[in-house]
């Protein structure tokens, strides 16, 4: 048995997936405008142990998504994970978010473009094959009438920064999949537990997210 924590709070989806041989057993995850991941993350990762019908003790490993994302998200998320490594002495594996992202929906061509909201109309993005093979490197781009003109192939848009793409986008060969619009830790199953077959972990002491922009503290304006 190979027991696994998958911990995602890179966006405003709270979520948390107990998983044995890469197959979710439970879920548990909500979306809420407020990023209510400091309250419910904890109570979450308690309430999936208890129905998966196993304890702290029968972990193996514990998975993060690393990023990017929302900076005090994920600096929830990875705490927690770091956490929970250290005190329990097992592996801490991180997970590419926009990875976990793309691996919502399946084609049969083209190409998986995940975009997480990054402000204004910016957003981080990459491009994962159909079989999720990233195929160009994660960036923060911003959108504008002309981005992927020079793309042949179908793009398949998902994430809450696809949303606002409709507004600047408007080619035939893209497709908006506005089901999906948040990463799941329910996705984050297979990844980390093929990750932990290879040993492929990450210093508990040394991991950092991946923020790709530094944080920058916004005030509202004086009246």
């Amino acid at each position: 048995m190979a027991y696994i924590l998958n911990i995602e709070t890179a966006t405003k989806n709270c979520s948390v997936t107990v998983a044995n041989q890469g197959k979710t057993i439970v879920c548990i995850e909500v979306a809420e405008e407020g990023y209510s991941h400091a309250e419910k993350l904890h109570l979450f990762i308690e309430e999936a142990l208890q129905k998966a019908g196993i304890t702290f003790q029968d972990l193996k490993a514990v998975a993060v998504s690393q990023g990017p994302g929302s900076y005090t998200g994920l600096r929830i998320g990875v705490s927690a994970a770091k956490g929970l490594s250290y005190s329990l002495n097992i592996p801490l594996i991180a997970v590419d978010t926009l990875e976990a992202l793309a691996r919502k929906i399946t084609i049969e061509s083209g190409v998986i473009v995940p975009m997480i909201d990054a402000r204004r109309m910016e957003v981080f993005t990459a491009f994962f094959d159909k079989s999720y093979a990233k195929t160009r490197d994660t960036k923060a781009e911003i959108i504008d009438d002309t981005t992927y003109s020079e793309v042949s192939e179908t793009i398949h848009l998902v994430g809450d920064g696809a949303m606002k793409c409709k507004e600047v986008l408007h080619s035939e060969k893209v497709v908006y999949h506005d089901e999906v619009v948040y990463p799941s830790s329910n996705e984050m199953s297979l990844m980390s537990f093929e990750k932990y077959k290879k040993s492929d972990f990450v210093d508990v002491a040394y991991f950092e997210p991946f923020y790709l922009k530094d944080f920058v503290m916004t005030t509202k304006a004086k009246a």
